[in-house]
C-alpha cells in the first residue's frame, strides 16, 4: 500500500490530493462534478490518476472524503419531511426558538419558517426532571396516536426530543423502539444521542438537522462506497466532520450533524496546515468556490472552533470549525431586478450548467465570466483542462446585462465583480469586528476555484496586508482532508455551583468521558493509535446566562480525592478566560461549570512541503495580453506558476495561471515568491515600505 488520497466533492469540480508515501510527494487534480450521478465523479477522477499518474486504486490504504451534501440540502430546504415527538406542553420549541430576528438593524426581518411545521409537532406523555429523574413513564397510547398522525401526514422520519434528555434518554430510547415496531419504515433520532446539550431549542434543533438530511446523507454515501468498490480501492473511506477531524462512514451515516460542515472545514485545516508550515500567523483564510465564499480565522497555524454555526437560517450546536460565509462564488448569477438594479447572487449556476464561458449549456452570466469578460481568464487549461474558456460567449452573456444598463460590456463585468466584492466586504467586516482583529496585521490565504482570482480584490478593500496563495489553491480543500486528524468531540451536563462536591462530580464525568473517547477510538479505527485527549468546561458565573468554554488542564481532572488546589486552579482559569474575552472577571464571584468537554485526537502523517530552487532573474512572461483592469484597458503579464522561482517578483496587472486555477493581480499590488513557492501579494506603498525599513 503506497497512496492516501484526499478527495473534496464542490459544486463545479471535484478536487484530489494524492500523497505517495515513497517520496513524499503530492499529484492533484480536477473533475467535473456529478450532482445528477453521485460517484461517478470518483470514478472519473480515479480513472484519470491510474492514466496520468500510474496511481493504482488497490495500492490506496488511505482514502477521505469531505462534501457539502449535508449542507446543501438545509440551505436549499431540500431534505426530508420530518414529525418531531416532543414532551407534552412543549410542542413550540421550534417556533419559538431563542425569539430573536436574524438582522436586528432590520425591522421587517423575520425568523425563518421550521424545518418541521407546527402541524407536524406531536405531544407524547411523559416527563423527566433536571436532575434525569423520570417522573413519569412514556404513554404508549401517547406515541401510537402521533405515530399515526405522522404517517397520515405523509411523513418520512421522526425527531424525539424530550426535557432534560441530556440527563438522562431513557424515554427517549423508549419511543424509539415503539416507534421502529409500529412504522419501521419511519428512521428515528433522539436528541440526546445525537448531541447531549443543555437547553431544548439548541438540541431539538441539532437533532432535526441530522434528520433531516439523513435519508440523502444515506443514500449518498453508499453510492459512493460503492463507486470505491468498484474501482478497486480495498479500505472504506473516512469522512471529514465539521470540527476538522475525520470519522469512518458508519459514524457519518448514524451522526449526519456531525459532517454538516465537512467540505468547508477541510479547506481551513488545508490552510491552517500551510500557515504552520509557512510561518504565517496571522491569517484569515478565503475559500471562494462556485456557489460561496467562507472565511476562518487562523492564528499561529491554528483555526478558531466554536459551536453554534450557522446552516443556511439555522445554528447547529455542535463543535466545528469556525466559519463564517461571507459572500457569493464564482458560479454566482448576475441579473436585473424589476427597478432596473444590477445584483449578483444569491443563486448559482452550479456545475451543470456552470458559468456561460464553459459551454457547458449555461445562459445566464455569472461572476466568473465577468472575468472572462474583461480579459482575465481563459489563458491557460482551467480545473486540470476540465473546462475551456470561451471569453466571447461571456462577451455575449454580459452585453445582455449591458445594453439595458446602457453601458459597455467591460464596464458591466467589472460592476458585476465589484458587487461581488461588496457583498463579501460586508460580511468580511463584520466578522473583523467579532474577532476584534486589526486586517492591517493579517493576510488572506486565498484558495478554492475563485480565491485567487478574487482575493486580492476583496483584500484591497479591506487594507489588509496581503494575499498568500498556496502552491496548489484549487484543490487546497481535498489536502486539508487528506491530513486532517482522527477526531471526535464528548460532552456531559454538570450545571453545578463550582464547589468541592461539584469537583467529586467533575472528576468522575472526566473520567467516564475519558473511557468514551478511548473506546471510541478502539472501536472506530483501531487499538494502538497515539492520541491525545483536550479537556474543557463551559462556565459561568451565577447569574448569567450563557457561558464561555475555558481550557483545562488533564491532571487537574485525574480521578482522585478532591482538593481545594483542583479548585482553585480550575476557577482561575476561568476568571482569565473571561478577563481575556470581555475586559474584565470577579474572582469573589460564584462560579457555575455548566459542561464537561473532551476531544480526542489521533495525529495523520503530513507532508512536509518542498522548497522552490532560489533565483534573483527577472520573470519571463508567457505572454502579455489586453485586459480590462480597473477602469481602462492596459497590457497584462501572463505568467505561468509552474516557472516560478523563490526570489522572483513582479508587479501587477498580471495573471498568474496554472492548471488547477487562475490568480489575478491587479495594478498597485506586488507578487513575491517565497521559499515554499508561495505568492505573496502585496499593496506596492506597503512593499517599498517594508524594504525601506529593512524587512
Amino acid at each position: 500500500m503506497t497512496y492516501r488520497i484526499g478527495v473534496d466533492i464542490g459544486g463545479s469540480f471535484t478536487d484530489f490530493a494524492v500523497l505517495d508515501e515513497r517520496d513524499n510527494s503530492v499529484h492533484t487534480l480536477k473533475v467535473l462534478s456529478r450532482p445528477d450521478s453521485p460517484g461517478s465523479e470518483i470514478n472519473t477522477g480515479l480513472r484519470q490518476l491510474r492514466d496520468e499518474f500510474g496511481i493504482e486504486p488497490a495500492e490506496v490504504h488511505y482514502f477521505t472524503h469531505g462534501t457539502t451534501v449535508g449542507v446543501n440540502a438545509v440551505i436549499q430546504r431540500k431534505g426530508v419531511k420530518l414529525a418531531l415527538f416532543t414532551t407534552e406542553a412543549f410542542e413550540d420549541v421550534l417556533e419559538l426558538a431563542r425569539l430573536k430576528i436574524p438582522h436586528i438593524h432590520d425591522l421587517f426581518s423575520r425568523r425563518p419558517e421550521p424545518l418541521i411545521s407546527r402541524d407536524r409537532v406531536f405531544p407524547i406523555k411523559e416527563r423527566t426532571d433536571s436532575q434525569g429523574r423520570i417522573l413519569q413513564q412514556v404513554d404508549p397510547a401517547s406515541v401510537i396516536a402521533a405515530v399515526q398522525q405522522a404517517k397520515a401526514l405523509g411523513c418520512e422520519g421522526v425527531v424525539v426530543s424530550f426535557l432534560h434528555a441530556y440527563r438522562n434518554g431513557d424515554n427517549e430510547a423508549r419511543v424509539r423502539e415503539m416507534v421502529t415496531e409500529l412504522a419501521p419504515e419511519l428512521l428515528t433520532s433522539c436528541s440526546g444521542e445525537i448531541w447531549p446539550i443543555i437547553r431544548e431549542y439548541e438540541r431539538t434543533i441539532t437533532a432535526t438537522i441530522n434528520a433531516y438530511v439523513q435519508p440523502k446523507v444515506i443514500n449518498y454515501l453508499g453510492a459512493f462506497e460503492r463507486a470505491l468498490s468498484e474501482m478497486g480501492v480495498p479500505v472504506p473511506p473516512r469522512i471529514t466532520k465539521s470540527n476538522g477531524g475525520v470519522m469512518s462512514v458508519e459514524q457519518a451515516k448514524a451522526e449526519c450533524v456531525q459532517m454538516i460542515l465537512s467540505g468547508t472545514a477541510s479547506g481551513v485545516i488545508g490552510a491552517g496546515y500551510i500557515a504552520d508550515q509557512c510561518g504565517y500567523n496571522k491569517l484569515l483564510s478565503l475559500d471562494i468556490g462556485g456557489t460561496s465564499a467562507d472565511v476562518a480565522v487562523i492564528i499561529d497555524g491554528r483555526p478558531e472552533y466554536g459551536s453554534g454555526e450557522t446552516i443556511g437560517e439555522f445554528q447547529i450546536f455542535i463543535p466545528s470549525v469556525s466559519v463564517t460565509s461571507v459572500g457569493q462564488g464564482g458560479g454566482s448569477l448576475a441579473w436585473i431586478d424589476r427597478l432596473g438594479v444590477l445584483q449578483v447572487g444569491p443563486d448559482s449556476a452550479g456545475s451543470l450548467p456552470g458559468p456561460v464561458c464553459y459551454g457547458r449549456g449555461g445562459k445566464q452570466a455569472t461572476v466568473t465570466d465577468a472575468f472572462a469578460a474583461c480579459g482575465l481568464l481563459g489563458h491557460g487549461a482551467l480545473g486540470y483542462s476540465a473546462v475551456s474558456v470561451d471569453s466571447e460567449a461571456a462577451r455575449r452573456a454580459i452585453a445582455l446585462l449591458a445594453k439595458p444598463l446602457g453601458i459597455t460590456i467591460e464596464e458591466a463585468a467589472e460592476t458585476i465583480i465589484q458587487l461581488a466584492v461588496s457583498s463579501m466586504y460586508s460580511d468580511t467586516s463584520g466578522l473583523v469586528s467579532r474577532f476584534g482583529i486589526d486586517p492591517r496585521e493579517f493576510y488572506f490565504l486565498a484558495f478554492g476555484g475563485a480565491g485567487p482570482m478574487m482575493g486580492c480584490y476583496l483584500a484591497r478593500e479591506l487594507n489588509m496586508k496581503g494575499v498568500v496563495i498556496p502552491p496548489t489553491p484549487g484543490v487546497l480543500s481535498a489536502l486539508g482532508g487528506l491530513i486532517a486528524d482522527l477526531k471526535n468531540d464528548f460532552i456531559r451536563t454538570l450545571y453545578r455551583d463550582l464547589n468541592a462536591s461539584a469537583l467529586s462530580e467533575t472528576l468522575t464525568a472526566a473520567a467516564q468521558l475519558r473511557k468514551e473517547a478511548e473506546g471510541w477510538l478502539r472501536r472506530e479505527h483501531g487499538a494502538d493509535l497515539p492520541y491525545s485527549l483536550l479537556f474543557s468546561a463551559d462556565m459561568r458565573y451565577r447569574g448569567q446566562s450563557f457561558e464561555i468554554e475555558v481550557p483545562l488542564q488533564n491532571d487537574w481532572l485525574e480521578l482522585s480525592e478532591p482538593s481545594a488546589e483542583r479548585l482553585a486552579w480550575i476557577s482561575a482559569a476561568f476568571n482569565q478566560q473571561h478577563l481575556k474575552i470581555f475586559g474584565h472577571s470577579d474572582a469573589a464571584a460564584a462560579i457555575q461549570i455548566i459542561n464537561l468537554r473532551l476531544v480526542i485526537s489521533s495525529p495523520t502523517a503530513r507532508p512536509a512541503l518542498k522548497k522552490l530552487a532560489y533565483s534573483n532573474e527577472a520573470i519571463v512572461p508567457q505572454s502579455t495580453v489586453s485586459a480590462w483592469v480597473d477602469g481602462a484597458q492596459r497590457e497584462v503579464r501572463v505568467v505561468r506558476r509552474e516557472q516560478l522561482l523563490a526570489g522572483q517578483c513582479f508587479a501587477g496587472p498580471a495573471i498568474v495561471a496554472q492548471d488547477d486555477c487562475t490568480t489575478c493581480v491587479p495594478t498597485g499590488m506586488q507578487v513575491d515568491v517565497d521559499t515554499f513557492g508561495n505568492l505573496i501579494i502585496t499593496p506596492i506603498t506597503q512593499r517599498v515600505e517594508e524594504l525601506q525599513h529593512g524587512y
